[in-house]
């Protein structure tokens, strides 16, 4: 496999484990980005724009996140926060009055981003195009009750975290948080990175698909999962499965209409380096300009909120406020780290300790949901590269 781009002294391991996930660990199409005191140090990509396609990955192709975009809007209520516009300790309903319903009222902006709302599932999941309609998916998560006390718990909203994040922005700033994302985050750093992609960038963006994890992996563990995790994810009335299927069916990930959507929990396009970039403008300046984060926002973002056992991923889980925390759940470079991964996939992070910020994307999806082989090698590297 030809691997292009570029790859500063030290940072060699970084481009070995990038072949090897093409040679043993069974990817199609990828590029990772690593930044280190704001500068890029790793810029490489192979393999296929398509998964299932011929043409060639370029340096510009960008793919769907998936989860990888809530760390991305949690970085919209932070600089909120960070601007006096927002309070993180205000009660939702202070912003939102249409949440106070069905027992809502002492949530609080926080708990919405440590996934302790009570709130990853609806009573009614919703269709693709409800899903994809602000007004319609913020009047059904409103309307929820709660399955823990708020602020009591934590559980991962993997699909509602969408519509809470995504209508508290509008109502603060009387924007789509894609828009406010693209204008506060993406625009002045110079990210490749859309919730709610533009039909004038739409060529850039590969096909996806689910993929078989090859035999040959040695990353992977050859042993059954728990059973609990197994029979969380086999019950249609457990929470783990209500809560992933929030969106009922599943959308079409390749369907423009669900790329154009405005969907923060899940349906983010990005370059790998686009998702680099925005996270080293959250712990410094990138090329010596924008930093998004001062330094009291990057230590709230990163101080536990959560831990322990998740009650939807039904594994141990720590979250800051909106950001999964180095653990077993999702190894990430240090104790200092803070980021958040895609379902299967995709994985951006920082570590403000060494400097380093981390995207990696590709077009091949695998069963894991935290803590991708792939992504969890070139992690690997980038520790080895800094020793």
């Amino acid at each position: 496999m030809d691997v292009n781009g570029l790859v500063a002294e030290g940072f060699e391991p970084v481009r070995e484990a990038f072949a090897a996930n093409f040679e043993v660990r069974g990817d199609r199409g990828a590029a990772v980005s690593v930044y280190r005191h704001g500068h890029r140090v790793v810029d490489l990509w192979a393999g296929t724009k398509d998964v299932d396609g011929t043409a060639p990955w370029e340096q510009g192709t960008a793919q769907i996140v998936r989860s990888a975009t809530k760390g991305v809007a949690a970085a919209a209520l932070l600089l909120l926060a960070q601007r006096g516009q927002m309070d993180l300790d205000a009660p939702v309903g202070e912003y939102w009055p249409e949440y106070k319903a069905a027992g809502k009222e002492h949530t609080l902006v926080w708990h919405l981003l440590a996934h302790r709302a009570g709130v990853p599932v609806l009573d009614r999941p919703l269709t693709p195009d409800e899903a994809a309609d602000p007004a319609f998916s913020a009047a059904a998560v409103a309307a929820q009750a709660p399955v823990w006390e708020p602020g009591a718990d934590h559980g991962y909203h993997a699909q509602t975290y969408s519509w809470l994040t995504g209508e508290l922005v509008r109502r603060v700033t009387g924007r789509s948080i894609g828009a406010w994302i693209a204008d506060e985050i993406a625009g002045p750093v110079g990210a490749d990175l859309w919730v709610g992609l533009p039909a004038a960038q739409a060529d850039r963006v590969g096909r996806v698909a689910q993929l078989d994890t090859p035999a040959t992996d040695p990353g992977v563990l050859r042993t059954r999962p728990k059973r609990s995790v197994s029979e969380a994810y086999a019950d249609p009335g457990s929470l783990t499965r209500r809560a992933f299927g929030a969106i009922t069916p599943m959308p079409d990930e390749n369907d423009p209409a669900y790329r154009a959507a405005v969907l923060p929990a899940s349906n983010g396009i990005a370059t790998a380096d686009g998702l680099a970039r925005v996270y080293a403008s959250l712990i410094g300046e990138v090329d010596g300009g924008t930093r998004l984060f001062t330094p009291e926002t990057m230590r709230r973002a990163r101080t536990e909120r959560s831990s322990g056992p998740d009650r939807v991923l039904v594994i141990s889980t720590r979250f800051g406020l909106g950001y999964m925390l180095h653990g077993s759940a999702s190894p990430l470079l240090s104790e200092t780290s803070f980021g958040h991964p895609g379902r299967g996939g995709a994985l951006g992070f920082a570590d403000p300790e060494s400097g380093i910020a981390f995207g990696y994307v590709t077009n091949g999806f695998r069963k894991s949901v935290t803590a991708d082989p792939r992504a969890q090698a070139l992690v690997r590297a980038v520790r080895a590269s800094l020793m």
